[in-house]
């Protein structure tokens, strides 16, 4: 069973159709296959089989989400009346090569972590693209790293804004009463000193927002036993071997959504 709705099928085909589509005016019936022209990592095939199955279209994926791709690789065959799957190929190649595209991101971030450390999580942010959250938050998953809040239900986020207006051991403290006891407080901080301030305040999480590895190393130093460290801010894929020797036990990083390139596939038919 597919995690993207018609509803979400309906929106992105409805973009791409417009009122008056004749280009896909075609008549008979076609056989189709999605092929990578890169390597990478699959991800985002549910998006993609449930844009051809809202089109009446039968759709097989040929790799899980996860797997490793090659260029030349076959991911997702289809089968049906020329006219539909011509006119998902194009929102389905899409939404798969996006998500895709943030898989392999992600996958090259875990493998620069495992490279010095087998602790560390990779995750993500909120940074997602609207509309596109679930698609781009599974791709996360499929790359081996940590979906993080998939909305600001799942945790409290204690930020720089509430502190301003605050203070840290306030905001943490009035969150913190606010937040049922099955939730966790997360805390910014935005200096290594910060950090035992947040946790004595009540916060299980201490987020070293922008600081450099030697600033978070000492940061990491300073909590208390029990409270987890994450590290965040601009964070690239090179960057991720210096944090993860750390201490940290995350590192999340908005560039797995919002700057991933996506992955390079074509769509056949015949």
């Amino acid at each position: 069973m597919s995690l993207v709705t018609d509803g979400q099928v309906e929106v992105w085909l409805r973009e791409d159709l417009g009122h008056h589509d004749v280009t896909n005016h075609v008549a008979g019936e076609t056989e189709g296959r999605l092929v990578a022209k890169e390597a990478g990592v699959a991800a985002g095939l549910d998006a993609a089989t449930a844009v051809f199955e809202y089109l009446g279209v039968v759709a097989e994926p040929l790799v899980e989400a996860g797997d490793t791709l090659a260029a030349g690789d076959t991911l997702l065959r289809v089968e049906g009346p020329a006219r539909d799957v011509l006119r998902g190929e194009r929102v389905a190649v899409n939404v798969a090569g996006h998500a895709a595209g943030v898989a392999t991101r992600t996958r090259e971030a875990v493998d620069a972590a495992r490279a010095v450390s087998d602790g560390v999580t990779i995750a993500g942010t909120r940074k997602t693209t609207p509309g596109l959250r679930g698609v781009e938050k599974r791709a996360i998953a499929a790359g081996g790293g940590d979906t993080h809040r998939l909305d600001l239900s799942h945790m409290v986020m204690v930020k720089d804004n509430h502190v301003a207006e605050m203070g840290l051991e306030g905001a943490v403290e009035h969150f913190r009463e606010k937040a049922s006891f099955a939730t966790k407080v997360e805390a910014e901080v935005e200096s290594p000193e910060d950090g035992p301030v947040a946790a004595a305040a009540g916060a299980d999480i201490v987020l070293f927002d922008n600081l450099s590895p030697t600033e978070v190393e000492r940061g990491v130093g300073l909590l208390p036993e029990g409270t987890l460290a994450e590290a965040s801010g601009g964070i690239t894929v090179d960057d991720v071997p210096d944090y993860a020797t750390t201490g940290v036990d995350v590192i999340s990083m908005g560039s797995l959504t919002h700057s991933a390139p996506a992955l390079d596939y074509s769509f056949r038919t015949g």
